[in-house]
């Protein structure tokens, strides 16, 4: 159950006021913080912090650690941190055919995971599931406060909560998933496009924290790209922001799927390289397995891929300059296998003036998509 404050009440994160989970999440975000820092970020007065973080420590969502000098005042200061351990958030991902979950701390810290196929992909039946991995997994956490959901598809934000307007690859269209999901689960839910998901997630908790302009892009079955300028997450008029997927990067390229020559889809795509292999049978792990064991073929549409890639990557950082760019996916062996490819493709087109782009290549597994729509509940309940 939730923690309780000093007059016995339920401490509800959502319903905080915006003074408080601004003092919240700076700790969140930028690790434990000396209550005279938090009320200079914040503008406030030693009063006013005092009363916003007596509620958030009775709380039990700070705590009171040990005391240090302060070299910009010379004074000793309490540190405050957060407890992660004291709520717990369900991120789950939708494939197609399945279904991955993952529990969360506050800090999205992933403490248990599940996977489980998909019954069909009729959105009540999808709704189930999502119910009945939440049953099982609050026996374990009770304490659990939201659901975040995370799919490939478009997802607009309305009064009535999450609305996912197309999702192919679940065939949806106009699903309100997310009062659906409340109302299965009783829990508030929050939904979001799985890289746009996995973007915010990286700008808080993950290589992207305390960073005000990333990018990060992933490769894989698609290729998707997030933008962070200014510190805040980039959504276009249409909430289409970051679809990169038919940039024309070699005129003389192959054809997608949609007749287009030479986008990145038709290179960069893990279909497209298993495709430009031509062996029957053979999957995306294994021209990845035959690349490594030094097969030409497979070498040598991994070098096409990891061009592909960095003609993206350089036009993103010429159009935003972020000062990183994460690389991430199922499909990120490209980096290992056509890096060389990708970093001579990025000193041909970045200005030679420019400051330099930290790349971060993120290590990878599925449940990260997961992680994400935990990263979105917990942003959901703090924003």
């Amino acid at each position: 159950m939730p923690d309780e404050n000093e007059t016995g009440a339920p401490v509800d994160i959502a319903a905080l006021a915006p003074a408080v989970k601004a003092a919240l999440l700076e700790v969140l975000i930028h690790g434990e913080l000396p209550r005279a820092e938090i009320a200079r970020r914040l503008h406030l007065s030693r009063a006013s912090l005092t009363r916003i973080t007596r509620i958030l420590v009775d709380g039990g969502l700070l705590s009171e650690g040990e005391t240090r000098l302060m070299a910009q005042t010379g004074r000793p200061s309490e540190m405050l941190r957060l407890r992660a351990e004291a709520r717990h958030v369900l991120g789950i991902k939708l494939t197609g055919d399945g279904l991955f979950a993952v529990v969360t701390d506050l800090a999205a810290t992933a403490v248990a995971t599940a996977e489980r196929p998909l019954r069909s992909a009729e959105p009540e039946d999808v709704v189930a599931d999502i119910a009945d991995v939440a049953a099982g997994f609050r026996a374990e956490f009770p304490d659990i406060v939201a659901v975040g959901i995370a799919l490939a598809g478009r997802v607009h934000q309305r009064d009535d909560g999450p609305f996912v307007e197309v999702s192919e690859w679940l065939d949806w269209r106009d699903v309100p998933l997310g009062a659906m999901v409340r109302s299965a689960v009783g829990l508030p839910c929050a939904v979001e496009n799985d890289v746009s998901a996995l973007t915010a997630t990286e700008h808080w908790f993950g290589a992207g924290t305390g960073v005000d302009d990333m990018a990060l892009i992933t490769v894989g079955v698609g290729i998707g790209c997030g933008l962070v300028v200014n510190g805040s997450p980039v959504e276009g008029a249409h909430a289409r922001a970051g679809l990169v997927s038919h940039t024309i990067v070699d005129e003389a390229g192959p054809y997608c799927g949609l007749g287009h020559r030479g986008c990145v889809s038709s290179m960069l795509t893990s279909g497209a390289i298993v495709g430009a292999y031509r062996v029957v049978g053979i999957d995306y792990a294994g021209v990845v397995a035959a690349a490594r064991d030094g097969d030409a073929i497979a070498r040598a549409i991994f070098a096409d891929a990891g061009r592909a890639l960095g003609v993206l990557i350089a036009a993103v950082v010429n159009l935003v300059d972020p000062r990183k760019v994460v690389l991430s996916g199922d499909g990120i062996a490209v980096v290992e296998l056509g890096g060389d490819e990708m970093r001579a493709e990025l000193d041909r087109r970045l200005d030679g003036s420019a400051a330099p782009v930290d790349i971060d290549v993120r290590t990878w597994d599925f449940s990260e998509w997961a992680r994400a729509g935990a990263g979105i509940a917990i942003r959901s309940m703090l924003s």
